[in-house]
């Protein structure tokens, strides 16, 4: 059987890995074109980065649905399309162009969190068990029949990076035998269940943003998911001096709370520990950031910043968040 690869990011290159030591022809891997780094210079993908450690022919598409990339993928005569990570949505035109069409390695139990970021939404609704599925691709994002899926418990303390890691090292062992049954003839996919589907949309720098009204464990469970990007963040509201951004990017939940404080009130700010109070509960800041500085530990913050109970933690008007 002839696989292209499909893929940008590093979620599917430990699956890539596995079949291009396998059995199977890799023909080359498909990718997104490189984009400006620092100075201008271009930094390629990381699965371009794998396919040319591997030998692999590259191709780089701004659109794989267009009739000059249907071209270049029908000269590789490729049986089975095989997709992770990659950013792009494939039109029926272009799963058409392998005779078994496109899988695709998804990180959620689907018909849970399709989109692009499964794992960090996962987290951030305090999910206790995620996965990764593979499905039979179709041009609607994520709905394709389930051919095999694999699930994992989620650590309360594991951020979204770390778990990307777990779940990328879960879809090796996936993709490969899902792509055996399709092999065999023996795949039975499953339909997805459309009234179980919820949505993963990607991410964006205001959904770091901390709303301290929200009970304690929600806003813990923000600060893994925005990890490690775009992070979860709050301004310290500051009656003599502008508002500071100060990045979060460790919080244990506290059992009190002080029903006449306002969320976002600073509880404690002395020696090593600094607590705020939330909708629900209070949370002690473990690491943070100021901006512009480095990351902090709690003791560290209090040493160099004149933080002080009362104080609150919040969004100021006018701030842009974009």
């Amino acid at each position: 059987m002839r696989l292209l690869l499909i893929g940008s990011g590093p979620f599917g290159i430990p699956a890539f890995e596995r079949l291009c030591s396998g059995r199977y022809q890799v023909v080359g891997l498909v990718t997104s074109p490189a984009k400006p780094g620092t100075k201008g210079v271009l930094i390629p993908t990381p699965a371009r980065q794998f396919a040319e450690s591997k030998g692999l022919r590259v191709l780089e598409f701004p659109q794989i649905n267009a009739a000059e990339a249907h071209e270049q993928i029908r000269s590789l005569s490729p049986d089975l399309l095989v997709l992770s990570d990659y950013g792009q949505i494939l039109s029926a035109a272009t799963l058409a162009l392998a005779p078994l069409g496109g899988v695709n390695l998804h990180a959620s139990l689907l018909p849970k969190y399709r989109g692009a970021a499964p794992i960090p939404w996962a987290i951030y609704h305090g999910e206790t068990e995620t996965g990764v599925s593979v499905i039979h691709m179709t041009p609607e994002v994520d709905a394709g029949p389930v051919i095999a899926q694999a699930s994992l418990h989620i650590d309360p303390e594991e951020t979204a990076g770390e778990l990307e890691v777990r779940l990328s090292q879960l879809g090796a062992e996936v993709l490969p035998h899902a792509i055996e049954l399709l092999a065999r003839g023996e795949a039975q996919p499953i339909p997805q269940d459309p009234r179980l589907a919820s949505r993963a949309p990607r991410l964006k720098k205001i959904h770091g943003l901390i709303d301290w009204s929200r009970p304690a464990l929600a806003i813990k469970n923000q600060v893994r998911a925005m990890s490690p990007w775009p992070r979860a963040f709050t301004f310290w509201l500051r009656d003599d001096r502008p508002p500071l951004r100060l990045i979060i990017h460790r919080v244990a939940v506290l059992p009190q709370t002080q029903a006449s404080t306002l969320p976002g009130t600073v509880l404690a700010a002395e020696k090593d520990q600094l607590q705020v109070s939330t909708g629900e509960g209070a949370l002690a800041i473990l690491e943070i950031q100021p901006e512009g500085r480095n990351v902090q530990t709690a003791a560290e913050f209090l040493r160099g910043y004149r933080i002080k109970e009362g104080d609150r933690l919040g969004t100021p008007p006018g701030i842009s968040l974009e």
